[in-house]
């Protein structure tokens, strides 16, 4: 058992997966909450605003969290560019470009006024986007990501997510993107701010983000398995908790997770 002061969550593979709730994962994070333990979301999706990450929390699982707690990578992306872009192109949602301006940098639709390009998952991305972008980049503009997550986890299966889209910048440009999602500084930096006293827990899917985040800061770690990793590689990996679910993380911090809350939440998902 762990005496844990903050909980570093992921949000999609660990608490739901598309619209649905992981079996198990309301009533472990009302666990955590009662029990006064400092929660933190941090998530690499860049698609949502907090507050709608928020409101997404509570639609699926029932639990209302604070916006302030939540990270999105967006956020860790507008604290890299503040103050040394004047604007910056957007791929990925409206969300997206909502959260860079909030965080003091303007955006652009034209390419030959961008001094950056902020890529993000954009499951309305089109060829023109590319080219606008590609021709940006060409021009001097630099080539950030907010994250390079390769896949995204959905109840069909796991799809491009905004790694894949970086990737095809990065090859047709010839740049390397700088990162700011999980595990990389800027993120880091975002989630570090909001930490509680005490030891510090990451509970993800993935290991080169979460569980190498945690690995970086020298946070203990809980790898799940409702997510992206498969059981072979995670068998393989050195993390301090290796869970089926997040359902059965109350027990690995000695806490009451509401007897017969989780079996009811497991039983009443099954096929």
């Amino acid at each position: 058992m762990g005496n844990y002061g903050t909980i570093v969550f992921d949000l999609d593979g660990v608490l739901y997966v598309g619209d649905r709730a992981i079996p198990g994962a309301a009533a472990a994070l009302r666990a955590v909450i009662a029990a006064s333990i400092t929660t933190v979301f941090a998530t690499n999706n860049a698609s949502r605003l907090p507050e709608e990450v928020a409101t997404a929390i509570a639609g699926k699982l029932g639990v209302t969290v604070a916006a302030d707690s939540i990270i999105t990578s967006a956020m860790a992306a507008a604290e890299h560019l503040a103050g040394s872009v004047a604007a910056a192109l957007v791929i990925g949602t409206p969300s997206l470009a909502i959260e860079l301006e909030r965080g003091g940098v303007a955006t652009t639709v034209r390419a030959d006024r961008a001094d950056a390009v902020v890529v993000g998952l954009d499951p309305t991305l089109t060829y023109d986007a590319l080219k606008a972008a590609t021709l940006a980049i060409a021009a001097g503009a630099r080539l950030v990501a907010t994250n390079v997550d390769p896949t995204y986890p959905t109840a069909e299966g796991l799809i491009p997510g905004a790694g894949a889209i970086v990737a095809a910048l990065e090859r047709a440009s010839g740049v390397a993107a700088e990162v700011c999602g999980k595990p990389n500084r800027p993120m880091l930096d975002a989630v570090s701010r909001r930490l509680g006293p005490g030891p510090v827990l990451v509970v993800g899917d993935r290991i080169d983000t979460d569980i190498d985040m945690g690995r970086a800061m020298g946070w203990s770690t809980a790898l799940v398995m409702t997510g992206v990793t498969p059981p072979e590689r995670a068998a393989a990996e050195d993390v301090d908790h290796l869970l089926e679910s997040v359902a059965d993380l109350p027990a690995v911090l000695g806490l009451d997770a509401e007897p017969g809350a989780a079996h009811a939440e497991r039983a009443t998902h099954l096929p």
